[in-house]
């Protein structure tokens, strides 16, 4: 049996490799403190529910969803958009539903890129932004991202040869995995040089609400180009609503690359079940202690959890944004960062992602999701400091 060669392109899954490690612990019956996924798990909101519940009673509900009947949901997107960024959105031209957000970042480089354009991706990054490239036949420049640039990619590093071959530009802040923000003026000077250099940005933006300390909320993408020239954004329910089983999101953007993107979609599915839709439309129409709330949670999870490492100790700059923390290793794993992982769940049962996973730029740092509560992560500290005392006496020392 032979397979397309555009698989051997796709690059090594290393949260598979983590998915056996967890496997092995528990056969070995280690109790797993799973850290590594970003999967929320605080529960829907009961208002959200209700609305999915009612119209699962209604059988006109039962049947395919084409784009024609997303309407309702495409004009509160809008509505939405206008009242949070002051942006005028066109639900017909400039609006698209998704199943969550990672549909649209892997299925948009199909519509965009011929075999042997090049993206420009943050790296480390949301694997899914490679593999969509990838599946396209294009390649991949990395834009490194160093604490000592606040985690910002440097446009005047990429050179000139990569930049007559580049078709497509992804940024994503709040960022995952290193938990950094950007400003409305670092979105302006992307912008420009994307101007200049005639690419499509693509701003991947989950994370929009999951910001802490009273901290202004993140910019769009789309405030910069509020032409909407050049660029698209993909918006995820999983983080802001608790949703991520529901699978849904949205693009909102340049009408061009929202009608080549739909054109995609319209090959590989219909839309998901409408009361989802309908329980979306409940989420944007919402009072914002709604979002607050899920705040909070995660920003008195992210204090629990950063002071805890402290007292190991093990230094860990205090995220700002996102349900992450992510932590630099010791130096004795500086260059392992997923032989720690693998190492860390077998002997201990915590669960976390190696940098490696998001990239060349994130060998030497550990992600930590904070999808449990704050015992269960004070408990997960504990362990680690077991883990690293046993494998490394002298651990502290080594930051």
């Amino acid at each position: 049996m032979q397979f397309a060669q555009r698989l051997h392109s796709l690059p090594a899954n290393v949260f598979a490799d983590m998915d056996q490690a967890k496997t092995e612990a528990k056969k070995q019956g280690q109790s797993l403190i799973d850290l590594s996924l970003g999967s929320s798990d605080l529960p829907t909101h009961p208002q959200i529910l209700a609305t999915i519940a009612e119209a699962l009673q209604r059988p006109q509900t039962h049947g395919y969803l084409l784009h024609q009947g997303t309407q309702a949901f495409r004009r509160a997107v809008a509505k939405w958009y206008e009242a949070r960024f002051g942006l005028g959105v066109d639900p017909e031209t400039e609006v698209l539903s998704l199943i969550g957000s990672q549909e649209g970042t892997a299925h948009l480089p199909l519509a965009i890129l011929n075999p042997g354009d090049v993206a420009l991706l943050l790296d480390p990054g949301y694997p899914s932004h490679a593999g969509g490239v990838y599946l396209a036949g294009g390649e991949i420049y990395p834009m490194p991202l160093r604490p000592e640039n606040q985690f910002l990619p440097v446009f005047s590093e990429v050179p000139d040869a990569v930049l007559a071959r580049a078709k497509l530009m992804v940024l994503s802040y709040p960022h995952n995995p290193t938990t950094a923000t950007a400003s409305l003026d670092f979105f302006q000077a992307a912008l420009a040089f994307a101007q200049r250099y005639d690419l499509v940005v693509v701003h991947d933006f989950p994370y929009c609400d999951l910001v802490f300390g009273g901290a202004p909320l993140p910019p769009s993408f789309l405030q910069a180009d509020r032409s909407k020239e050049r660029s698209i954004e993909f918006f995820t329910f999983s983080k802001s609503y608790n949703m991520g089983g529901f699978r849904i999101g949205f693009a909102v953007g340049n009408a061009q690359l929202i009608q080549a993107l739909r054109r995609i979609k319209a090959i590989v599915d219909f839309n998901q079940y409408q009361g989802i839709l309908q329980g979306a439309i409940t989420a944007l129409q919402s009072p914002p202690q709604l979002i607050q709330e899920t705040v909070q949670i995660f920003a008195q999870r992210r204090d629990q959890f950063i002071q805890a490492l402290a007292e190991i100790p093990w230094p860990v700059p205090r995220p700002l944004a996102t349900m992450y923390v992510w932590a630099p290793l010791p130096a004795p794993w500086q260059t392992r960062s997923l032989e720690f992982c693998r190492q860390l769940v077998l002997k201990t049962g915590v669960a976390a992602s190696p940098g490696a996973g998001f990239g060349a730029g994130g060998e030497g740092f550990v992600r930590f999701a904070l999808v449990q509560d704050p015992p269960t992560l004070v408990e997960a500290v504990r362990r680690l400091q077991d883990f690293l005392q046993e494998a490394r006496p002298d651990f502290s020392s080594r930051f």
